[in-house]
């Protein structure tokens, strides 16, 4: 069988530490790993950080969604 180069791409609102994006990259790259058995090497994992103001749910904007759950929380 031919090697199979799997590409992941991940989008995320920004606001993740670093270790929290690697910890990610290597859960994906294990679970494709897994799930295609493709070599571990092989798996290229890729993060996208977003702007708050650019993601929306629901058409609202992440970053007035995210201020609204801070100050619900104080």
């Amino acid at each position: 069988m031919e090697a199979v180069v799997p590409y992941v791409h991940v989008t995320l609102a920004e606001g993740r530490t670093k270790e929290q994006k690697r910890a990610l990259m290597a859960g994906v790259a294990q679970a494709v790993h897994e799930a295609l058995d493709a070599p571990l090497e092989t798996v290229r994992v890729w993060i996208t950080d977003v702007d708050p103001a650019q993601l929306s749910i629901g058409g609202v904007p992440l970053e007035e969604i995210r201020a609204r759950r801070a100050a619900e929380a104080t």
